[in-house]
């Protein structure tokens, strides 16, 4: 069992990032615990790259690259001021971080809205002197909430809606998940201003518009801004029409990619910012948890322990606990089978989509979207978050979105 060994290992080196004086990056952790299970032989280089999601790898790829135009540029620091500028008080601000970033989310995806929003709550930060973490932490746990209410907010509830064949889907999670998701996004401003109360004094804020820095390529951040838009809503409407004329977010995160790395004179400097440090990230995740899934333990587990894992209250306990070792897009795709076969109805369907995400807000490793906003903090503002500060407020938070849900699901 040499790679639960190596798994265990890489949860304990990204929980204490330090070893003997050298940090070590979360990607690094990562890759090295693919590495080890490469060199054991325990996956083959075949293996490993056939469980590298190349759809998930080019989409994040796209999204980093249009979110360089956009910081490049200046103009979504330039643009926040419109949203932002009503908020009076470090809680009002908060206050509409939390929903703004929460409902742009289920339209934008939280992967892109990682990408792009880790920038502007650190510029947020620096300028009202509040802790990044509080800020970076609320765009976390908010996206990951909010995605939760759209098939298209994340990649496992897209494939819940496709393959799990609901009908319009896109009512059919506004019906059962629109209210229980504001009400977490409520849950999601409480327990930051909770664990960070210190940060959120009665204060009156002074707001500022930053310049742009590049008119050129914030000319063409406006035509990245509204490929994205258009390529969101032909998606929505395709699928709600017909989810066969769906077309995969690849295209959408390309086609916005596109306008920066075609036509700017600055392509090369967009190329060269790319987080790949993230995508190492992803790719050694992909490989290390297939190794573990092979290995047949964790499937092993749950037939022993003779648990029926179909009902409603099972499947979200398995959701979440799965979704920290598998990642949830993994989960989803084995947990999917398993449902339909027993004739699982549409709250047991959505619960599997609800849980695999708000999974996210537990542990650092929950959802893709904490690891980039993460990664990208560190990058650019030698900003951190550790993995207990991480679980210090995302354990509770997720008990308390798990019951929201659970309630909502099961009685309303």
């Amino acid at each position: 069992m040499f790679p639960l060994t190596v798994l265990a290992a890489v949860f304990l080196l990204i929980a204490v990032r330090q070893v003997r004086g050298f940090r070590l990056e979360i990607w690094q952790v990562m890759c090295g615990g693919a590495a080890a299970v490469l060199l054991s032989g325990d996956i083959a280089p075949s293996a490993a790259l056939a469980a590298v999601d190349w759809d998930v790898m080019t989409f994040l790829f796209g999204m980093f690259a249009a979110g360089q135009v956009f910081e490049l540029s200046g103009w979504l620091a330039h643009a926040k001021f419109e949203v932002f500028k009503r908020a009076r008080t470090e809680s009002q601000l908060l206050l509409i971080m939390v929903f703004f970033m929460g409902l742009a989310s289920a339209l934008l995806m939280n992967d892109t809205l990682a990408i792009v929003g880790t920038p502007v709550a650190l510029l947020l930060a620096r300028k009202h002197g509040i802790s990044p973490k509080a800020l970076l932490l609320a765009l976390a746990f908010s996206i990951t909430v909010g995605s939760v209410m759209s098939p298209i907010g994340n990649p496992q509830n897209l494939l819940v809606a496709v393959r799990g064949e609901l009908a319009a889907p896109f009512l059919t999670f506004f019906k059962y998940l629109a209210l229980p998701t504001l009400l977490n996004l409520g849950a999601v401003f409480l327990v930051v201003r909770y664990f960070y109360r210190e940060e959120f004094r009665a204060v009156e804020l002074k707001h500022s518009q930053e310049p742009v820095k590049d008119r050129g390529l914030a000319r063409l951040a406006k035509v990245t801004a509204a490929v994205l838009a258009l390529a969101i809503g032909a998606k929505i409407i395709l699928v709600s029409i017909n989810p066969a004329l769906d077309f995969r977010l690849t295209w959408i995160a390309l086609a916005a990619a596109a306008p920066g790395l075609l036509l700017s004179r600055r392509r090369l400097e967009i190329l060269r910012k790319v987080d790949w440090s993230t995508l190492a990230f992803f790719a050694g995740m992909f490989a290390l948890m297939r190794c573990v899934w092979d290995t047949g333990f964790f499937q092993g587990l749950i037939a022993r322990s003779g648990a029926d894992i179909t009902g409603l209250g099972p499947i979200m306990a398995v959701s979440v606990a799965m979704s920290q070792l598998i990642s949830n897009v993994p989960l989803v795709a084995l947990y999917l089978p398993v449902l339909q076969h027993a004739g699982a109805g549409t709250p047991e369907l959505l619960a599997l989509a609800a849980a695999s995400t708000f999974a996210g807000n537990m542990f650092i490793l929950g959802a893709a979207s904490n690891v980039i906003i993460i990664q990208n903090a560190e990058k650019k503002a030698g900003q951190t978050i550790t993995f207990l500060e991480f679980a210090r407020a995302g354990v509770p938070l997720t008990i308390i979105n798990g019951i929201i849900y659970w309630v909502f699901l099961k009685f309303i």
